[in-house]
């Protein structure tokens, strides 16, 4: 447990030596976009779609954040189905009515090794409806090579990347020649809240209201979370 933690810790002083400006550039972003009525997006497949859930209706958390939800990428729908459906050349498009795109959104596209088919076709899709693209990701396995007939990764079609920095093969520990111990979840989950937080720290500035979720574990009083459920239902599905 103890190696666990210690390298979680230096794994997460290596995103903050080096991904620190690239966070303030997508947070200004998403700030800017939030300002002018726009929402954040996040798409990832099996448990990168974990990280797209882990933002949505987060006590404590921002209020315009919308998690793409495709069923047959998702754990739940069954591990082996998703993993071979994120490579489908043909998801995306079967299920291009997921996708609702307006000019001042922002996505994030979760993806730790950027050459699956699917991440790399929604992230096509958003720079197509003209929106900023960024995607969470490790450059670590850029010498993998893509699965996608473009020739292109997930890197080379976003506009902004988050490099969580996580090793081939995710896991940070080794035993017997077996790694073990994986580590993306809990890092891109640091860098998303990370980035989130700038996100409010710069709309603080500028908005008397901050569409941020109060916890309904601590407060009766429903009446701030549900403005702001009335504010975004048209564009995120609260239900």
């Amino acid at each position: 447990m103890h190696s666990y933690f210690s390298e979680i810790q230096s794994q997460l002083e290596l995103v903050i030596k080096h991904e620190d400006q690239n966070m303030g550039k997508v947070a200004a972003v998403i700030a800017e976009k939030l300002r002018k009525g726009g929402i954040l997006q996040l798409f990832g497949c099996g448990h990168s779609h974990l990280l797209a859930q882990e933002a949505f209706y987060r006590a404590g958390g921002l209020v315009p954040v919308n998690p793409i939800t495709i069923e047959p990428l998702m754990l739940h729908a069954g591990a082996l189905t998703s993993s071979k459906n994120e490579k489908d050349a043909t998801i995306i498009q079967q299920h291009v009515n997921a996708f609702d795109f307006q000019p001042d959104d922002v996505l994030i596209v979760i993806s730790t090794s950027g050459r699956n088919n699917a991440p790399i076709d929604v992230a096509l899709l958003a720079k197509r409806a003209g929106i900023t693209v960024v995607s969470l990701q490790s450059l670590m396995y850029r010498e993998q090579e893509t699965k996608h007939s473009s020739g292109k990764r997930l890197e080379d079609v976003v506009d902004f990347v988050l490099d969580t920095h996580i090793p081939v093969g995710d896991a940070l520990l080794t035993q017997q020649d077996m790694q073990y111990g994986p580590a993306s979840t809990v890092i891109g989950s640091a860098i998303l809240n990370g980035v989130l937080c700038q996100v409010i720290e710069k709309m603080a500035d500028s908005t008397s209201e901050l569409p941020i979720f109060k916890s309904a574990n601590v407060s009766n009083d429903p009446e701030h979370n549900n403005k702001m459920i009335d504010k975004y239902q048209s564009r995120i599905d609260f239900k």
